[in-house]
């Protein structure tokens, strides 16, 4: 089976998809890094939906969603922004937890599965 890379760096992929399923590599705020967490799940949110598209799906398509907050007292302040962004009719599996992430000025990083 073809298995189709999209966004490639030296490191990773921001998309990977095979045999129907497009996965999305954690992503974490980049022009809004440092910014509220409101902020940085807007642009967190914003580039999963560009690549999704990228690999031919989009959040309807979701299936699995992993969302790290670097401080669970963040868990509602991030909810907010995913509840007006996710679709109602199209709500994916989700898992939320608190990780040290790799830099202090983040504080979300949020990974995907969904179908092509």
């Amino acid at each position: 089976m073809q298995i189709e890379r999209h966004l490639s760096g030296p490191r990773m992929s921001k998309a990977v998809a095979h045999a129907g399923t497009v996965y999305v590599s954690g992503q974490m705020a980049v022009a809004k890094r440092g910014a509220s967490i409101t902020e940085q799940t807007e642009e967190i949110l914003g580039l999963l939906e560009s690549y999704l598209a990228e690999a031919g799906s989009n959040k309807t398509k979701l299936l699995m969603v992993n969302i790290w907050l670097a401080d669970i007292a963040d868990f509602d302040e991030m909810n907010r922004v995913w509840d007006s962004w996710v679709s109602p009719k199209h709500l994916p599996a989700r898992a939320t937890v608190e990780a040290k992430l790799n830099s202090p000025d983040c504080g979300v990083e949020i990974a995907a599965i969904a179908a092509q």
